[in-house]
This record gives C-alpha cells, sequence and structure tokens, in this order.
C-alpha cells in the first residue's frame, strides 16, 4: 500500500534522512520507532509532501507520490495525525470534528463510540479540553476523513499511562476496519502492544527492520536505539 523506497531528504543543506526505505501493507499497523531527533517525523512529513524527499521515492496505492502536493496526498486516502495535535482552539470539539469529515465509513456515532469522553465534551473549545483529550480529537478528526492509511506521530508523547492505554486499545480497533496505520512513536510498549511489524530510525537511517516479535526479544536494539518507555 504504502511503499518508501531509498529517499534521501535535506532542511536547506543540511541532510537529515539517508536512505530510508520503509513499506505499510493492506491491514498492517507498522512502527517507525526512535529517539528524538533521529528524523521519524522528517520520514513523515516527507510522506505527506509537506517536506520532499531531494531523492527516492514513495508510492501510494502503486501510485508515484513523491513530488505531489500534501493536499493532493490527503485527497487521495492518506490520513496525518500531527504531532502537536494542532487542533482549532477557537472551535468547540464536535466542530472540529464535523469540519474534517469526508467520505463515507467513518460518522461521528463511530468516533464518539472510540472516544466517549469526545460526546461529552462536544461543546468545548479545543482549548478547554485536556491534552490527552485533544490527543484523541485529533485522531478522531483524522478518522473521520476516511482515509485507507492513517500516520501516527507520536500519538503517545506527554501523555499520562491510562489516556496512552486507552489509543493502544483503539489502534486495533482501527485496524479491524481494514485501514494501515504508519505508528511513529518512542513508547516501545505501545509499538509492541499493537503493531505487526516494526523499523528502527537511528540518525536518519533505518537501523532495523523485522517483525514487531523481533524487536520483542532484541533487548539491544531497544536499549541502544530507542531506550524503552514501558508506559503499558
Amino acid at each position: 500500500m504504502l511503499e518508501v523506497v531509498t529517499i534521501d531528504t535535506y532542511y536547506g543543506e543540511s541532510q537529515i534522512l539517508r536512505g530510508v526505505s520503509l513499506k505499510v501493507e493492506e491491514g498492517q499497523v507498522v512502527a517507525l520507532l526512535g529517539r528524538n531527533g533521529m528524523g521519524k517525523t522528517t520520514t513523515v512529513r516527507s510522506i505527506m509532501g509537506l517536506t520532499p524527499a531531494r531523492h527516492g521515492t514513495i508510492r501510494f496505492g502503486g501510485k508515484d507520490i513523491t513530488r505531489l502536493e500534501s493536499h493532493k496526498i490527503a485527497r487521495i486516502g492518506l490520513g496525518l495525525v500531527p504531532q502537536g495535535r494542532h487542533i482549532f482552539p477557537s472551535l468547540s470539539v464536535k466542530e472540529n470534528l464535523v469540519m474534517a469529515m469526508r467520505g463515507k465509513g467513518f460518522t461521528l456515532d463511530t468516533v464518539y463510540s472510540y472516544f466517549p469522553i469526545l460526546e461529552k465534551r462536544a461543546h468545548h473549545k479545543g482549548n478547554q479540553i485536556s491534552g490527552g483529550e485533544q490527543q484523541m480529537l485529533a485522531i478522531a478528526r483524522t478518522l473521520l476523513s476516511n482515509p485507507q492509511l492513517i500516520l501516527m506521530d507520536e500519538p503517545s508523547e506527554g501523555l499520562a499511562p491510562l489516556v496512552i492505554q486507552t489509543i493502544g486499545n483503539i489502534i486495533p480497533k482501527i485496524k479491524e476496519v481494514g485501514l494501515s496505520i504508519l505508528l511513529v512513536e518512542q513508547n516501545v510498549s505501545l509499538a509492541l502492544g499493537t503493531s505487526d511489524h516494526s523499523y528502527v530510525m537511528h540518525q536518519g537511517e533505518i537501523v532495523f527492520d523485522d517483525s514487531t516479535i523481533e524487536l520483542a526479544r532484541n533487548e539491544k536494539i531497544q536499549s541502544e536505539y530507542i531506550g524503552v518507555s514501558r508506559s503499558l
């Protein structure tokens, strides 16, 4: 479904990604792990066309999207839950959700069933709800755009363990309805509990590419390149 082939991405003249390759198959949850500053978010930005790769190829559904504009990438079925959430603070929870609705599949009732607290907070402004609720809102908003694949960029960042557990419970439900997910994370426990395949990134390169079962067994990779964060 998504194929990233040996991409190099730069900020100005500074090279951030070096020959990065990864795949997400249909119906699969794939984790991209690594410490801060190793290129994970740049990988997401390259896929979404926000920081285009200078070399290499990105394909989605067999189509080359390497040079496609980000709004066009979103329209063909890639959804982004961005790092930092980026909800609209002056709009209500419901307004944040309704403005994202597109296509058929997920509805307000569906996302409310996943995140009941959002229905309770429907008329609260975006800046009147907690950080955890904002993260749930960011995920629900992306689901309502009815993408085929979701990129989740650090969904557990700065959240309490109970909220991380809620997100960990939701990811398999999203997978069950046929969506694919690229989960960009530092939290090893969240990745181990939800993903099928894992990549680990270090200094802009992929240093591990194998099943999540193998990552769970590989304490050296976890310790050296991720740093174990067991919040679940």
